[in-house]
């Protein structure tokens, strides 16, 4: 297939296949138990095909698609064999991911046109929120830009600790206050540092409450005015990292934080560690934003820039 072909990096590749070994492995052992002594796609496979998708946390609405993708490839082929199902299915999959996931990056890239790029992380606490944060820094100073973190999380000591320690690890300024300062303050600040220092990216970690969605919404509304006040047309992205790990918690989630603030991006994390790799086909088809980066491991070169063609081809590689 030629989508699949000739475009992958060796070593990034390695490491997506070794993330999502969980997943694939879980999803070929259902699979090959509902093909079992079967020539041909029937509706019995189909059915079967379903319920795997749907309990591979792939999301009920995404599967329905998927499969009505495949009927209709059987109606329009009239004989599809049991043997010919994976290659169907990657193709089928990444062609409903690429109808719903335009301008897909390549690279840790930000606009050259926007200085500093600001970039706002939302999230609860848990999913990886931080290490996110830390590892985007490694990156974007990888590539020779000029990175300062803001820890507008300002609810949690931890969040903040932790930040510092990435800002340690990573050698990039970090502007904090104490516990229990103004969000909104910090992110302000942050963007005045940037701007004296002519810094080319900023990273700001926000707090991670989802208890009373009203307080977030306003919250966040209130840290994107007053940044307004440094840089007109911040933030240029608001990225949200969902725990992959936690499947149809993620979809619940994604739907909190998309009502309470405008979510321009997402991350999801832990991918690496569970069988459940499948809800990011379901999240890059439900929520009309693109997946921007996926965790597969913890090493800190182990967030990748999502690639819907990799994902699929590591996903359903045998």
């Amino acid at each position: 297939m030629s989508l699949f072909k000739n475009i992958f990096s060796s070593k990034k590749k390695e490491t997506l296949d070794k993330g999502l070994e969980k997943s694939k492995t879980s999803f070929f052992s259902k699979l090959g138990k509902a093909v079992a002594g079967k020539a041909k796609v029937d509706d019995d496979v189909l059915d079967s095909l379903e319920e795997i998708l749907v309990t591979s946390d792939v999301g009920v609405d995404t599967t329905l698609k998927i499969i009505d993708r495949i009927e209709d490839r059987v109606a329009r082929d009239k004989y599809l064999g049991t043997e010919e199902l994976n290659t169907i299915l990657r193709e089928e999959i990444a062609g409903l991911l690429s109808e719903t996931n335009t301008g897909e990056a390549t690279d840790f890239e930000i606009p050259t046109n926007k200085k500093p790029y600001v970039l706002m992380v939302v999230g609860v606490n848990g999913v990886g929120k931080t290490t996110t944060i830390g590892k985007l820094a490694h990156q974007f100073s990888n590539k020779g830009l000029k990175v300062v973190l803001g820890a507008a999380d300002t609810f949690r000591a931890a969040a903040i600790d932790q930040l510092q320690v990435w800002a340690d690890r990573t050698n990039v300024p970090i502007i904090k206050q104490k516990m229990g300062s103004d969000p909104a303050s910090v992110a302000f600040d942050t963007l005045s540092a940037a701007v004296n220092q002519n810094a080319d990216v900023v990273i700001i970690d926000t707090a991670g409450r989802l208890h009373n969605k009203v307080n977030l919404m306003n919250e966040l509304s209130k840290v994107k005015r007053v940044m307004q006040k440094v840089v007109g047309d911040a933030p240029h992205d608001v990225l949200l990292v969902l725990d992959g790990s936690t499947g149809q918690n993620a979809f619940e989630q994604a739907k909190q934080f998309t009502k309470a603030t405008e979510v321009t991006s997402l991350a999801v994390t832990k991918l690496d560690g569970t069988a459940k790799g499948g809800v990011v086909i379901g999240i890059s088809d439900q929520f009309q934003i693109p997946v921007k980066y996926i965790g597969v491991g913890e090493g800190i070169d182990d967030l990748q820039v999502f690639n819907k063609y990799e994902f699929v081809d590591s996903f359903f590689k045998m």
